[in-house]
């Protein structure tokens, strides 16, 4: 009972800026989600996020928690760690990227991260300064504010140099991208580090699908680049590995000229790392085994299930009047598609779609809004086969329902 003895008003509020999550992706699934039809005894299909490790066709390689659990019971790893991570491990870091690389990679290039997640953060944090802006892509991963254009998939380099200014600091590429599952062919990322280098700013390279590459392009990392403009890598094992959960990455400077530490941001990131959370350390002294030695053939059946399972949604979706795949998707383990509105009956916009169909139809799938296109959907055929032949079939199905009578 209030006996007027308290305070006239509390002196806190929540924090209104943080209302932004609302518009991630885990943030709209949830709302997407909240939608489904509790009495439909259908199995959910999720095609709304790239996480299949529900799925035993994408079970991580048994070596995986074996070298956690080794890790753990060599109570080795049980310290806190030193800033940027285990020296063994940065070590491993710079020797697996390094293969692809003309250049030699030390481990002081190297900082571990929760996740590429984390990875972002600490980025964006470390090059924050009043005015400073960074051209990102869109559609694009929402942890990054979409201000760039892209033409067929591929970075419209014309309109980077419009738009960049005297402070625009960097530019980010996804590659291969998520949301649109192309990959970049060595030519053109040749062509935005031309572009970055005369605009003087370097290249954020978000990489956390990398080599998870099954068409026509294979996977070139944009730190080959790096003698040309500074590339700053974003990696994790989360996708390659199938375990998202684990969040485990790393940044890394490709660049051998130097750049990055006359810049101050060598300084800066190690400055930034000292007041953060660390990665797991027995997950650090894992990742050193996780790397040297997965096996090739663990590599090969994922890629080789992605590969069919692009060839499904792709085929699909064209027997669906609704929706348009533009681009066939080549890496990563998602697609965008164009909804074709004007087909539809009470069907308002992409958000409108997504609740409906996952009421009525028990499939998940995200809002292109997400990712910075209004009236597109971003599809995840990251699921067993047989899965995703039925979520596609229940789409057909909605669209029939929905199909504006002539």
């Amino acid at each position: 009972m209030d006996n007027g003895d308290g305070p006239k008003k509390w002196g806190f509020q929540g924090n209104a800026e943080l209302n932004a999550s609302s518009i991630s992706v885990r943030g709209v699934l949830n709302r997407v989600y909240a939608n489904l039809d509790k009495d439909d005894k259908r199995p959910t299909i999720p095609l709304g996020r790239a996480d299949p490790t529900e799925f035993p066709s994408y079970q991580t390689t048994r070596l995986a928690p074996d070298a956690v659990a080794n890790a753990a019971f060599s109570y080795n790893f049980n310290c806190y760690a030193p800033t940027g991570g285990i020296a063994e491990t940065r070590r491993a870091v710079a020797e697996y990227l390094s293969k692809d690389f003309p250049y030699q990679l030390s481990p002081d290039d190297v900082y571990l991260a929760a996740g590429c997640t984390q990875a972002i953060e600490i980025v964006v944090s470390v090059f924050a300064r009043p005015n400073a802006n960074i051209l990102l892509p869109r559609p694009g991963y929402p942890q990054y504010e979409a201000r760039a254009s892209k033409k067929g998939w591929e970075v419209d380099l014309d309109s980077i140099e419009a738009l960049a200014d005297e402070n625009t600091v960097a530019m980010v590429i996804i590659n291969p991208s998520n949301p649109c599952g192309n990959v970049f062919t060595s030519q053109h990322l040749k062509k935005i580090a031309e572009t970055a280098r005369k605009l003087g700013i370097f290249v954020i390279s978000d990489e956390v699908y990398s080599l998870l590459a099954f068409g026509s392009n294979p996977f070139v990392p944009m730190g080959v680049f790096g003698s040309i403009v500074p590339v700053l890598t974003l990696g994790s094992i989360s996708k390659r590995w199938i375990v998202p959960g684990w969040r485990l990455g790393w940044i890394v400077t490709c660049e051998p000229n130097g750049i990055f530490q006359q810049s101050g941001f060598v300084e800066g990131i190690k400055n930034y790392l000292n007041i953060t959370s660390d990665t797991p350390t027995n997950m650090q002294g894992a990742l050193t085994q996780i790397l040297k030695h997965t096996k090739e053939d663990f590599f090969s059946k994922i890629i080789n299930i992605l590969r069919e399972a692009s060839d499904i949604l792709y085929d699909r979706i064209n027997e669906i009047p609704c929706l348009i795949c533009p681009h066939k998707p080549e890496g990563s383990m998602v697609a965008m598609v164009k909804l074709n509105l004007p087909l539809l009956e009470g069907i308002i916009d992409d958000v409108d779609f997504c609740m409906k169909l996952a009421k009525e139809e028990s499939v998940i799938v995200l809002p292109g809004i997400t990712v910075g296109l209004k009236n597109w959907l971003r599809i995840s055929f990251a699921i067993e086969l047989s899965s995703l032949e039925d979520g596609l079939g229940r789409i057909k199905a909605f669209y029939h329902r929905h199909a504006k009578k002539e």
